[in-house]
């Protein structure tokens, strides 16, 4: 059985990340969508939120377990007996960030290979800081991400303003 680690901060979820969860399930016989906990970021969404908002999205796609996990990836990869770390390629950018991690993490643990999906080409713009910033300015992200997360965004903006956060803190 080949199972393949999809980390990420999925905050929030979006079309792009569910199309390549989807796709690699062709690929492996096991995808464990992983949601990290403490990324160098600003989040909209605690873990526990992201975790919840990831499972509801896959829950219809056969072949795919959510976790959450903190760390380095190649090492909850091994923790998990994973083979593979599955990761999505948008733009010319993102090739070059996911060529030093895999280089990085190959260095780590070269027991683990690393694999990149291209997005379709209907979600090359989606990344969530997208999303983010259009739903703090009150746009429709209904196109980019399932009606579940899209009231979810719409109830952290709702709180926000409730509570006079400023832009800059919300970005």
């Amino acid at each position: 059985m080949v199972r393949a680690l999809f980390p990420g901060t999925f905050d929030p979820i979006h079309y792009g990340h569910i199309d390549i969860a989807e796709r690699a399930t062709r690929l492996f016989d096991e995808i464990v969508l992983a949601v990290y906990d403490k990324p160098s970021k600003t989040l909209f969404f605690s873990p526990e939120e992201r975790i919840a908002l990831v499972k509801e999205a896959v829950d219809s796609i056969p072949k795919i377990r959510v976790t959450g996990y903190s760390g380095l990836t190649v090492e909850y990869a091994k923790k998990i007996n994973a083979q593979v770390i599955v990761r999505g390629l948008r733009v010319f950018s993102d090739f070059e960030f996911e060529f030093r991690m895999a280089l990085a993490n190959h260095r780590l643990l070269p027991e683990i290979e690393y694999m990149a999906l291209i997005t379709a080409e209907e979600h090359t713009f989606l990344s969530s800081t997208t999303v983010r910033e259009i739903a703090l300015l009150g746009g429709d992200v209904s196109s980019m991400v399932p009606p579940h997360v899209e009231r979810a965004l719409k109830g952290v903006v709702t709180k926000m303003e409730d509570n006079n956060v400023p832009n800059a803190i919300r970005d």
